[in-house]
C-alpha cells in the first residue's frame, strides 16, 4: 500500500506539468494487488504465530526449570513444617504449624495470620508410627514375594 502511494506521490505535477501523461500511467491489475496485500499479511501472521510460539515454549522451559531447582534443596533439612490443616470456612482455616521442637497453632483469614496457641506438648503426627508387622506380612503375601 505504501508503495502504491509513494508512487502515486511521484507521479504527481510538479509546478503544473506531469513527468508522464496520466493516460499512459499503468496500474496494477485489483487481482495482482489483492495476492500481494493476502501474502504480505500471510507473512505477518506466520511471524506472529511463531513469536507466540516461541513465548509459549518459553514460559514452559521457565517453569521445567523453577521445578527442577526448587527440588535441589533439602528435603529433611526443613525447620518449619506444616502438621495439619482444618478448614472453617471458605477463607478462615486452622493451621498446626512445628518450629524446631515447638508447635504453634496459627488462624489463617483473609489476609491476617494470628497464633492462636502454642503447644507445651507436640501433638502426636503419623510420621513415628509406622506399618504394623502384620500388614507387611500380609501386603507381602499378596504380592507373592513371602513364600514360606
Amino acid at each position: 500500500m505504501r508503495r502504491l502511494l509513494f508512487a502515486g506521490l511521484l507521479l504527481l505535477p510538479l509546478g503544473g506539468f506531469a513527468a508522464e501523461p496520466a493516460a499512459t500511467t499503468v496500474t496494477p491489475a485489483p487481482a495482482a494487488l489483492a495476492s500481494q496485500a493476502g501474502s504480505g499479511m500471510a507473512a505477518q501472521l506466520g511471524q506472529l504465530g511463531i513469536g507466540l510460539l516461541l513465548v509459549v515454549g518459553l514460559i514452559f522451559l521457565l517453569a521445567w526449570l523453577m521445578r527442577r531447582v526448587q527440588q535441589l534443596g533439602p528435603r529433611g533439612g526443613q525447620v518449619i513444617k506444616l502438621v495439619a490443616t482444618q478448614a472453617l470456612g471458605p477463607r478462615d482455616r486452622l493451621v498446626l504449624v512445628q518450629v524446631g521442637g515447638e508447635q504453634i497453632l496459627l488462624g489463617i483469614s483473609a489476609g491476617r495470620i494470628a497464633p492462636l496457641h502454642v503447644l507445651k506438648e507436640p501433638v502426636p503426627t503419623g510420621e513415628a508410627q509406622s506399618a504394623s508387622p502384620e500388614f507387611a506380612q500380609r501386603l507381602m503375601e499378596l504380592l507373592g514375594k513371602d513364600k514360606h
